[in-house]
């Protein structure tokens, strides 16, 4: 098995989301993958396996596994195309989330996620209280998405991770009205010992979809 490390949603080298991948020739127990996961102290561990014509990929955070992961399997993608199928201009992979298709595009690598439908509920003191601000609007799906006044609300938010913990969703999704991109967002994972996620591809199968029908767009620069 090798493993490598891929800097995903970014041109830059250390920039972006770290995602460890690991491309394997038999499975591993889900104990030393949990074990991988956590000696790597990266928000997500990929773990890729051939299976016919398609990969089997699996996702780990240093708290457990996971149940879809964007950067982590673009970071697959990457290594797959770059490394062990270069002719290839699609990866398919079957996941928790069902089949995840990555195509090549030039240099480019493009996913189409999936979308989590999301329940409004009621903004809470509890809320207010791990976020710091008090939101305008929540939404529940697997993660808690809750929408803030102003970006400025977003970048400076300090969130008490041990009341973040205590409120429902795995995830906290904050987010707002951007002013030099259409939102602004941050992803907080204390329950998977993640503090923050540098940004998180599943948060955004949240958020992309909340502003997608409130702003009335097709297309979302976060």
């Amino acid at each position: 098995m090798k493993q490598y490390v891929v800097d995903a949603f970014t041109d830059k080298v250390f920039g972006g989301n770290p995602a460890a991948v690991c491309v394997m020739d038999r499975w591993l127990g889900d104990d030393t993958m949990l074990n991988i996961a956590e000696e790597n102290n990266l928000s997500e561990t990929a773990y890729a396996f051939k299976e016919g014509s398609d990969y089997r990929l699996r996702w780990f955070t240093p708290g457990g596994e996971i149940d879809l992961c964007g950067h982590a399997t673009l970071a697959t993608a990457y290594v797959i195309t770059r490394f062990y199928e270069p002719e290839a201009d699609e990866v398919r992979f079957q996941t928790r989330s069902g089949l995840l298709t990555v195509v090549k595009k030039g240099d480019l690598l493009e996913m189409d996620f999936p979308s989590y439908k999301l329940k409004k509920v009621e903004v809470t003191d509890e809320m207010a209280e791990a976020i710091g601000v008090r939101p305008l609007q929540a939404y529940m799906s697997r993660d808690l998405l809750c929408i803030l006044p102003t970006e400025d609300d977003v970048r400076s938010a300090a969130p008490d991770m041990e009341k973040v913990k205590k409120l429902d969703g795995l995830l906290l999704q904050i987010s707002a009205k951007g002013k030099e991109y259409d939102i602004a967002s941050r992803s907080f994972a204390p329950k998977l010992d993640i503090p923050e996620d540098p940004v998180c591809g599943s948060g955004h199968c949240h958020i992309v979809p909340f502003w997608a029908v409130s702003g009335g767009k097709d297309k979302i620069v976060a």
